[in-house]
């Protein structure tokens, strides 16, 4: 019988958790998804593994049997990988960011990085805003650029301070203005980030009393939905200057507390060439 080792990480999450939709937003799935996974995990398997109690969720005494076993496979493949990795002197960093990175920061320290690790080569890796962990949390990126608040289980390190300005259409009535005051915005309707962006969607949206016109996923849908007239986006400064797109308009905002742009990764990964890329960017 063939499970995948998504399948079993599903089922200890759950397991931990006794509640599909923490279980869900602590793996970054919808709670549909995962809750269709687990059903087609039973029934390969041809027993259930939780039943439903007064309380919530509870195992069966065939999950319960199964849960040590589910975790030791999992450990047992992450040591494996970490073995493998570190036997082999050279390879591929993978780089996540949900946003062009730019101001200076990500050339140099590509070529410091190279110059410590001559041998590996670097992958940019472009993440949707619906995985606001830049890509640590499957594990497909090695360390990401991402935008303050993070999600639990990374360690981050703060590299620019910037205000937050507002994207909008250049015929708008607003973008008359030199400066927007937030409460001016009170009335317009925003493009948010998805939900599952977690608290990373209402610090773009500016509060959680922000109208929602159209969501995005990545910064070319932002600006398309722009154009269209859904709405408009707050940005970091920086990127208002990096995102120059025909019909959108920036303009500084006021009342709001500044973004932080940081380096994020693994908590407790202290492999040498995350340690390499980290001092790269010193």
């Amino acid at each position: 019988m063939d499970v995948h080792l998504r399948d079993l990480r599903y089922f200890v999450a759950v397991a931990e958790e006794l509640n599909v939709t923490r279980a869900a937003e602590r793996l970054f799935v919808s709670q549909p998804a995962l809750s269709k996974q687990l059903r087609m995990l039973e029934r390969q398997l041809g027993f259930a593994l939780f039943e439903r109690v007064h309380s919530g969720m509870s195992l069966t005494r065939p999950g319960a049997a199964l849960l040590p076993y589910a975790r030791e496979t999992l450990a047992g493949w992450n040591a494996g990988v970490e073995a493998a990795r570190a036997a082999v002197p050279s390879g591929t960093l993978v780089v996540g960011m949900q946003t062009a990175v730019g101001r200076g920061i990500q050339q140099e320290a590509l070529r410091r990085f190279r110059s410590a690790m001559p041998g590996w080569e670097v992958s940019l890796r472009l993440v949707g805003w619906d995985d606001p962990s830049g890509g640590l949390a499957d594990g497909s990126s090695d360390v990401a650029f991402v935008w303050l608040p993070a999600v639990p289980g990374l360690t981050t390190r703060v590299l620019a301070v910037e205000r937050r300005w507002v994207a909008l259409a250049e015929d708008h009535p607003l973008a008359a203005l030199e400066e927007i005051a937030f409460e001016q915005l009170e009335a317009e309707s925003f493009i948010a980030l998805p939900v599952s962006a977690g608290p990373l969607r209402e610090f773009w949206l500016g509060g959680p009393g922000s109208i929602v016109g159209a969501t995005a996923s990545t910064a070319d849908e932002t600006f398309e939905a722009i154009t269209s007239g859904l709405g408009v986006a707050l940005v970091a400064e920086g990127n208002a200057q990096l995102y120059r797109r025909p019909g959108v308009a920036y303009r500084p905002v006021t009342g709001l507390a500044p973004a932080e742009l940081a380096i994020a990764w693994r908590s407790g990964d202290s492999r040498p060439q995350i340690r390499a890329f980290l001092d790269a960017l010193q």
